[in-house]
């Protein structure tokens, strides 16, 4: 027996950093389980370059493929988890059909962060480390088994699990 892959849905304000580490982050780390996909609230029409250079060089992940779009753009589409990486997008997130689990994993956004281009790479890799661990332990739950409001419950409280030092850094 297959089991269809859940969908999952990050959400940003510019889609051109932390939704886009998210999206293609679970993709790695849960190979099939998920068709993952990633949308800002008012999208840039450009993925940062250092995000497509962490992906790149630390992942082994081609990101050359993804671009910049509107949620609008999935506002049919029934989601199983819609998970939102900054406060913009928490404020103004809508309601999806479906009511899929919505949960919020604030991470620094790495567009705003100021320094050398190394410092930038550097900032970056550790905002993708942290969503990269906040993947693993949702990718840990026994998400098929857990009874809705227990899953939900875990799902929200990945977000809490750590604040990054580097949000002082933050240009």
């Amino acid at each position: 027996m297959t089991t269809k892959p859940l969908k999952i849905l990050f959400l940003c304000t510019g889609n051109s950093a932390r939704s886009i580490l998210g999206e293609y982050l679970i993709r790695r780390i849960a190979r099939g389980r998920f068709e993952s996909y990633s949308a800002g609230s008012n999208p840039s029409g450009q993925i940062n370059p250092v995000v497509l250079r962490v992906l790149k060089e630390n992942y082994k992940i081609d990101a050359s493929a993804a671009r910049s779009k509107s949620w609008t753009e999935y506002k049919d589409v029934v989601f199983d988890f819609v998970i939102t990486v900054c406060d913009n997008a928490r404020e103004s997130c809508p309601i999806w059909p479906g009511q899929p689990i919505v949960a919020h994993w604030a991470s620094p956004d790495p567009v705003a962060f100021a320094g050398t281009e190394e410092e930038k790479f550097k900032m970056t890799c550790q905002v993708a480390m942290q969503i990269q661990r906040r993947l693993d332990l949702f990718c840990s739950l026994p998400l098929e088994k857990m009874e809705r409001l227990k899953l939900a419950t875990a799902v929200s409280a990945i977000g809490h699990e750590e604040k990054l030092p580097v949000a002082e850094r933050v240009g």
